[in-house]
């Protein structure tokens, strides 16, 4: 007898790493019996200021690792509407705060207990210590992070050998309304003062009406 697998959201962004970072927690997992997680796949696309690539190449490379079900979330209006009404030096601390949020939202529905992320520090302007203290904030359920202290050239390794490296490499859309200089400190007092600029739970409601769920 072996117990159901515990289940885990994973946001997939098209790029190198959530993809390692997916699978290495389906191989290590966590827990009593150390049995690897079961994975639910979630990307957000920034449509209508990008076209669907990055959709189709984590669709593609979630199929690869095996996850069976993949969830998009079309939200690039209401992402755009950060960088209009708040201070874009900020954008990204926002943009994965509202990721984070909607990802809660779904991983409930999906009896998901964690949320996966493909962060590793300091590699873009979010993902300081300080900044992902302020990101994490913004959700209660647990934010795994297996690859965050990799080195960018062990990551890609790990890619190659699973081989997902091929499908990952190309542009990051996700950075196409991203400001030249973010912000890589912030304080939650501030995000929240920004946040306080626009609707958070409309954003989350909209972005979830653009919701779609398909099985690999």
């Amino acid at each position: 007898y072996t117990m159901a697998k515990e289940k885990a959201l994973l946001l997939i962004s098209g790029g190198i790493d959530s993809p390692v970072a997916g699978w290495m927690m389906m191989k290590k997992g966590i827990g009593k019996d150390k049995q690897g997680l079961e994975i639910v796949a979630l990307h957000f696309s920034v449509e209508p200021f990008s076209d669907n690539s990055p959709e189709l190449k984590s669709k593609k490379v979630s199929k690869h690792l095996g996850i069976k079900k993949f969830i998009t979330v079309t939200n690039g209006k209401q992402q755009a509407i950060l960088t209009k009404k708040c201070d874009h030096r900020f954008y990204y601390i926002l943009q994965r705060r509202l990721f984070l949020r909607i990802a809660e939202v779904i991983a409930k529905k999906e009896n998901c207990k964690y949320l996966i992320t493909g962060d590793n520090i300091g590699q873009v302007g979010s993902q300081t210590l300080k900044n992902m203290e302020v990101i994490s904030s913004a959700v209660k359920i647990p934010i795994l992070r297996p690859i965050l202290t990799n080195d960018k050239n062990y990551t890609v390794e790990v890619a190659k050998k699973i081989k997902t490296f091929e499908d990952s490499i190309g542009p990051e859309i996700c950075s196409i309304l991203g400001p030249s200089n973010p912000a890589t400190k912030s304080t939650v007092k501030r995000i929240e003062w920004e946040e306080s600029k626009i609707d958070v739970n409309e954003l989350i409601s909209e972005s979830m009406k653009d919701m779609r769920i398909d099985k690999l």
